[in-house]
């Protein structure tokens, strides 16, 4: 299938690593320029480096914390001189902290707020005049599963995603008729560096080896695996596409069957 990426331009946050990293290559090998974020320039480097190498396509790294309120529309107006315009955006963040709610106070629920909402609203608010100019716009946001099914010791995340999924499906709503399509992904546990953070954290908690705790998160998906970051982009890069140009207002669960519901 023609995916009709070839000369798009993207924009993808936090993208040095995991998720983002994965969906940010998929884009480059179907031929869209893409500008990269996340807070850690070195790290970003090296990431944009390895991609333009791999695909041949424009890479570039643009460093910057999106829960910071002024650096989102920065990276907008910094994609538009880059690449030369915005077709696509894919607002990702890396996750609050693990904690059970007596945990945490308020100014932990303020930074969460920032992170995992704001960084959403303002990355979009800013992007939307461009996105209108574009023949095949299209947002994807990546939230959790956890919207779906609360995941333990998650309750920051857990509270918060579903923000952005109501944010996702409100503006499917209002900007179809500008044919900017939005769309979400609800990924399960995937072979990241986050997951392997949080499941080093259980470990400590259950005195157990990082090991056995990805077993046993394993174990949850029929597949008895959990997913691979590039799987996860395969779907990222199809709802992206024009290729999928009659769906938006889509939340997609990408999580080998771990969520149990019918919803």
């Amino acid at each position: 299938m023609d995916l009709q990426l070839d000369g798009k331009c993207a924009l993808v946050t936090g993208a040095s690593r995991g998720l983002g990293y994965a969906t940010a290559r998929g884009l480059a090998l179907e031929g869209c320029s893409t500008a990269i974020n996340s807070r850690t320039p070195e790290t970003l480097t090296s990431a944009a480096e390895s991609l333009a190498k791999e695909s041949g396509v424009k890479i570039v790294p643009l460093p910057g914390d999106v829960s910071d309120p002024n650096i989102p529309a920065q990276l907008i107006d910094q994609t538009i001189e880059t690449l030369g315009g915005l077709d696509l955006l894919v607002t990702n963040t890396g996750g609050p902290p693990a904690g059970q709610f007596d945990s945490f106070d308020d100014h932990d629920w303020q930074t969460a707020i920032g992170l995992t909402i704001m960084s959403h609203v303002r990355l979009i608010r800013a992007a939307v005049p461009h996105l209108r100019q574009s023949t095949s716009p299209s947002v994807l946001t990546i939230t959790s599963y956890s919207v779906k099914q609360p995941i333990p010791n998650l309750v920051l995340s857990n509270s918060l995603r579903g923000a952005t999924v109501g944010l996702t499906k409100t503006l499917a709503l209002e900007y179809g008729s500008y044919g900017i399509r939005f769309n979400s992904i609800l990924p399960g546990w995937t072979e990241t560096e986050r997951v392997h953070e949080l499941m080093s954290s259980r470990a400590e908690a259950h005195g157990t080896t990082l090991e056995e705790e990805m077993n046993k998160q394993a174990y949850a998906s029929p597949f008895g695996r959990m997913g691979k970051p590039e799987e996860f982009a395969n779907a990222a890069v199809f709802l992206l596409s024009p290729a999928a140009s009659y769906i938006t207002g889509v939340m997609l669960t990408v999580d080998g069957g771990m969520y149990k519901g019918t919803l």
